[in-house]
């Protein structure tokens, strides 16, 4: 989350505002998942919503400067509580388990239907060349996809998307912050050694 999204208040954050971030901290650690900031409001019986996103906000940054063990991120249209990346192995270890990888079939698909959907398992199978059902079938029992509606042709084949799952594992507010074409290009170059 960048400092950008911090707005609509600057610091020092209007009184009403302050009270609202140890509640927010608590919230958000016994949810365990993303929590819109009217869901926020409502439980903190607070009418505007926007207060409580700026109480959200100062929360992430106050954590970010001081270097916690934990942070507030903006996922899946909603605010959720996360370990700090530098502390996955500790947490793993913790745990007992290792990261769940996606293999590049999984990565390829959900990147096809990320882009074009609503898509069918055709359109997929257009893009990569290979048959895809397994892959979307997989994808959708870890959900991280899942079935949008038909498409209005014979046969009306599934449609699928992606589900806020996808977006809180991929650290994405919304599908308008997946990176362009040009942006993907763009970092493509950075990581080849230019253009």
């Amino acid at each position: 989350m960048s400092d950008d999204n911090v707005l609509p208040f600057p610091e020092p954050l209007p009184a009403e505002v302050e009270p609202l971030i140890p509640a927010i901290e608590a919230l958000l650690f016994a949810a365990g998942e993303p929590v819109t900031a009217g869901a926020l409001a409502t439980a903190l019986q607070v009418d505007d919503p926007l207060l409580v996103a700026a109480a959200a906000r100062a929360l992430a940054r106050r954590l970010r400067e001081r270097g916690a063990g934990i942070l507030v991120v903006e996922v899946a249209g909603g605010f959720q509580a996360r370990t700090h990346p530098r502390f996955a192995a500790e947490v793993l270890a913790l745990r007992g388990g290792r990261p769940q990888r996606l293999s590049r079939a999984a990565l390829e698909v959900l990147s096809i239907i990320a882009y074009q959907q609503p898509a069918t398992r055709q359109d997929v199978e257009e893009v990569r060349g290979v048959a895809s059902g397994a892959v979307i079938k997989g994808l959708i029992e870890r959900g991280l996809l899942k079935v949008v509606g038909r498409e209005e042709i014979p046969g009306r084949p599934l449609q699928y998307g992606t589900t806020s799952g996808f977006l809180e594992v991929f650290g994405l507010p919304d599908l308008k912050a997946l990176p362009t074409l040009a942006e993907r290009e763009a970092l493509e170059e950075d990581f080849d050694g230019g253009p």
